[in-house]
């Protein structure tokens, strides 16, 4: 492991901390998605701070960062890019879409169209774009940050299972406390200089670097079963339609990887899996009817589920 980078996302964290008050924790869970190599959801109301987290990031992290209004009227094509013909040379040319960054902010994403959503299916899967059967490669590395609006909210409409299986992880903002909002009000006239004085903290290298040093954290065989028994505890569960996907399975080890390097280790324990598990989990469950009859939430029956199956002893 490369320990010069360890203390790069405390770094970072201090510096997105200018612009981004009382929210410690989304911070970091955001950073460890990102060492992870994943893709992250921000679902709450508007003007929480979603767009400017996503901006912070880009700035700090010296990553190409592009942003698309998902509308109604969005189009494939915005998305992915589109074939253009040049006259001069009487030939079709690559036209690259909004996608074509490091990090790319789909705000409100479940406005838009499911056909203009699914353009997004093989970019966060594959990093890359496939336009009149040419695929093109993507930036390395490559997040995808995507705000929602609850549902329910004017214009919304629900993002299908498959792409929401996609995200890595789902995060909520909510409103500051009091004394987080006084100190963004006291700051109202400062918040663009704030914004224009954050400073680079890691290059594109050193995210790469870091990602493949959570990569080898080392995992006991016991955790693979742990986290087997977890998602078919779930997958079983008389509360849950359905449960985790393997590719959620494969997000929580990610992750929990990710919690171990920036907690300073270079092996997973439970409570490693366990810190992420409900960011990981929450947003690939379907509730039962039982469930929605019951009101039961996703976080309640998840840490339900974790306090049944039995943490191995890591020795």
């Amino acid at each position: 492991m490369n320990n010069t980078l360890q203390h790069k996302p405390e770094e970072v964290k201090n510096e997105i901390k200018k612009v981004i008050i009382g929210k410690d924790d989304v911070i970091e869970s955001v950073l460890m998605a990102m060492i992870a190599g994943g893709h992250i959801m921000l679902e709450d109301i508007p003007g929480v701070g979603k767009t400017t987290l996503a901006l912070a990031l880009s700035k700090t992290l010296s990553l190409d960062y592009k942003r698309m209004q998902f509308t109604p009227d969005a189009m494939p094509g915005d998305v992915t890019g589109f074939m253009m013909y040049n006259k001069s040379s009487e030939e079709f040319e690559y036209k690259e879409g909004a996608v074509m960054c490091n990090l790319f902010l789909a705000d409100e994403l479940n406005r838009t169209s499911p056909k203009t959503q699914s353009a997004l299916l093989e970019v966060m899967e594959e990093g890359s774009v496939t336009v009149d059967g040419v695929t093109h490669p993507l930036p390395s590395p490559f997040f995808v940050i995507a705000t929602q609006n609850p549902l329910g909210s004017a214009g919304t409409q629900k993002l299908p299972e498959s792409q929401l299986d996609r995200f890595m992880i789902r995060l909520t903002m909510g409103y500051p406390d009091a004394q987080s909002e006084a100190i963004i009000l006291k700051n109202e006239n400062k918040d663009k200089s704030n914004m224009e004085s954050l400073h680079a903290i890691m290059t594109l290298d050193e995210i790469k670097q870091m990602q493949y040093d959570a990569s080898q954290m080392h995992v006991d065989d016991s955790l693979f079963d742990y986290i087997s028994a977890l998602l078919l505890a779930g997958r079983s569960s008389e509360w849950l339609r359905s449960g985790v996907s393997p590719r959620g399975g494969k997000a929580l080890l990610r992750m929990g990887r990710a919690h171990a390097y920036i907690s300073g280790r270079d092996y997973v324990i439970p409570e490693d899996l366990l810190a992420v598990m409900n960011m990981v989990a929450c947003h690939r469950v379907t509730l039962s009817p039982k469930a929605k009859a019951a009101g039961r939430t996703e976080e309640e029956i998840i840490s339900e589920i974790t306090q049944q199956v039995k943490m191995p002893a890591i020795k």
